[in-house]
């Protein structure tokens, strides 16, 4: 059974980040995202996909995709958050003394929208794959190596393939920061870009249920910099991993 890639961040002497043996993802692994992520479909998602979006109540998410919350429980617990130093690049402020004990959404990529950028919660998360598949990379900031000062990167397939090793459920621990991108469900001969088609395949969306535990609040959320990313990682792996930066942080890579 294939298990999940864990890199240590240890700089590599191949500068290449697509075909050496220090990539952190196979090289045709992203293939599938970075086509749609350059060539958008010109058409709407398909059929199947508008349906779910609809039936599902689905918004677009700040992190790419789509999402609608779903439960919010109403026991409130104290903010075990609430003292700790702020966070890097907060999406908001609330220094409340409680949340909620526990929130779920429903969260959805699609051809048009097939990444879920870096971010990080303070809060365990639950993942459960309900259908499609796609590939998760998270930067373990807890187990930064005090000699390097780099840090694990995992990845891992999710998907319904268990002979594979892809994973219907995941646990990502506060602090970590992750992100996602769509893989193809399987070959199709079905041609149009309102399948999210790329090379023969094509995709009908990653959908998933997040369970976040105490309650998700953008207070203990925030997106990966790209000065973080840089201090995280090595130049290989930030020239491999950048395209999961949110835009705006890309083109600060570029910046001198």
């Amino acid at each position: 059974m294939a298990q999940p890639s864990s890199h240590t961040g240890t700089p590599s002497s191949n500068s290449s980040s697509s075909a050496s043996s220090s990539s952190i993802l196979p090289a045709n692994l992203p293939i599938y995202a970075l086509n749609l992520l350059s060539n958008p479909p010109s058409r709407p998602d398909s059929a199947a996909i508008e349906t779910t979006i609809s039936n599902l109540n689905l918004l677009e998410h700040i992190e790419g995709g789509y999402f609608a919350e779903t439960d919010r429980d109403p026991l409130l617990v104290p903010n075990p958050f609430q003292h700790l130093p702020a966070l890097t690049n907060p999406t908001a402020i609330d220094d409340s003394p409680t949340r909620h004990a526990s929130t779920t959404i429903y969260y959805l990529v699609t051809p048009r929208s097939p990444v879920g950028h870096f971010h990080r919660n303070r809060a365990r998360t639950v993942h459960t794959l309900h259908r499609g598949r796609g590939v998760y990379v998270l930067l373990h900031m807890e187990r930064r190596d005090e000699r390097t000062g780099k840090v694990p990167v995992e990845t891992f397939v999710v998907g319904h393939d268990l002979a594979k090793g892809e994973r219907l459920q995941w646990i990502v621990e506060g602090g970590i920061f992750k992100a996602s991108f769509l893989l193809p469900d399987a070959e199709a001969k079905a041609e149009g870009p309102e399948t999210g088609k790329q090379g023969g395949s094509v995709s009908e969306g990653l959908l998933i249920s997040e369970t976040v535990v105490p309650g998700f609040e953008f207070a203990d959320h925030d997106f990966l910099t790209a000065e973080t990313m840089r201090d995280a990682l090595t130049p290989d792996q930030v020239r491999e991993l950048r395209w999961l930066l949110k835009r705006d942080e890309q083109k600060k890579l570029d910046e001198v």
